[in-house]
């Protein structure tokens, strides 16, 4: 997984600015740059033909934009805007982005961008793997390099664009998406609850009422999660 490629697709109607971001993706290695697109329309279809991991979309295009195409996309790769205006940071955090560019971009400010994209990729990666073979994945926050194993993990709680580890002897805050984290995470073994939650099935001590009970922690349910959770506990 160390050499696994990330696949790298650029949209910008914009000839420089799509030859800079070709330049940079060259300078970074374990990228691989699998198109470039003048338009999102393109870009569909060239996701069609190539299934990507990340793309860096302008925002402002003809037909249709950078935003519009990510919505539109059911399995969305992550996605890097870079655009030249800055109204559209909200629009971009509620797609999850996992950053927002404003050009003119330094090669500084993306390559801290893509150190984002990779954590968040091999953290993915990992999580994919058969249970069988791996019942831990690692997490990197303050420097460093976190072994979580499954049967510590108590709960996550989602912070904006951060998200907190409650292991039963310490608590780990790392960057990532708690939606990307539900989707990842064995699906046997944890449930989301709330917004804000993913707690671990075998640590639920009680419910009551609008409550769980983990590891003495009372934790809100969300209205939207409470029948999916009741029927997960059987």
């Amino acid at each position: 997984m160390e050499n696994e490629l990330m696949k790298v697709l650029i949209i910008d109607d914009e000839f420089p600015a799509r030859k800079l971001l070709s330049d940079y993706v060259s300078k970074i290695p374990n990228l691989q740059l699998v198109d470039v697109c003048e338009d999102a329309m393109s870009a569909i279809v060239a996701i069609q033909q190539q299934p990507v991991d990340l793309i860096l979309s302008d925002i402002q295009m003809p037909e249709l934009s950078g935003l519009d195409l990510i919505r539109s996309l059911n399995d969305k790769p992550m996605v890097i805007f870079t655009t030249a205006y800055s109204e559209y940071a909200i629009d971009s955090y509620e797609l999850e982005a996992i950053d927002y560019l404003l050009k003119p971009i330094s090669f500084p400010r993306f390559t801290q961008a893509i150190n984002k994209a990779v954590e968040r990729f091999k953290m993915k990666r990992q999580m994919q793997q058969p249970k069988s073979e791996k019942d831990f994945f690692m997490v990197k926050a303050d420097y460093k390099l976190y072994k979580i194993e499954y049967s510590d993990l108590l709960y996550v709680e989602g912070q904006s664009e951060y998200v907190t580890f409650h292991l039963k002897d310490k608590k780990v805050t790392a960057y990532y998406s708690l939606k990307k984290l539900e989707e990842e995470l064995p699906q046997n073994e944890f449930v989301r609850i709330h917004k804000s939650y993913i707690v671990a099935i075998s640590q639920i001590e009680a419910i009551e009422g609008n409550m769980v009970s983990v590891a003495g922690q009372k934790l809100a349910i969300g209205k939207n999660y409470k029948d999916a959770l009741m029927e997960r506990l059987g």
